[in-house]
This record gives structure tokens, C-alpha cells and sequence, in this order.
């Protein structure tokens, strides 16, 4: 199981903050990417293509990256 946590544009998108998915073994964040888009729909993958996920301390766009037990999604931040 893989926590996912959701932070601002994307949790709204979503309609929650976090869930629980099941990947199997070797999943990857392109595997995450594809399987937010079947469930919420494909108007989703535009905003996911932009979004920085957190694995660790480490943020990355790189779909190879494995998923880890947790990854925050968050989308791009405007700030003043």
C-alpha cells in the first residue's frame, strides 16, 4: 500500500488529502500518474504532468522514480 498525500490544486481536484492505493511491487511514479487519471478522470493528467512529488526528503518529476511507502503530490506554488 502507498500512502498519497495531495496538497493544494490537486486535493481540490481530487477531493480529498490523502488515500491509500495498492501498487504492486516496482511501481513507479508514472504508475501513480496513470492510475490518478483513470480514477478521477483525464482532465487530471495535465495538472499531474506539472506536479512535484515528494518521496522522502527528495522532490523529483521523474516518472522512473519508485514509489515509496508515502509520496506527497504537489502541484506548482505561486507565492509572494
Amino acid at each position: 500500500m502507498v500512502e498519497v498525500r495531495y496538497f493544494a490544486a490537486i486535493a481540490d481536484a481530487v477531493g480529498k488529502s490523502s488515500e491509500l492505493l495498492d501498487f504492486p511491487s516496482g511501481s513507479t511514479i508514472a504508475d501513480l500518474r496513470t492510475t490518478l487519471t483513470a480514477t478521477y478522470g483525464p482532465d487530471l493528467d495535465p495538472m499531474l504532468k506539472v506536479c512535484a512529488y515528494l518521496v522522502g526528503d527528495e522532490l523529483t518529476r521523474d516518472g522512473s522514480t519508485p514509489l515509496p511507502g508515502r509520496i506527497d503530490v504537489l502541484p506548482p506554488f505561486a507565492g509572494g
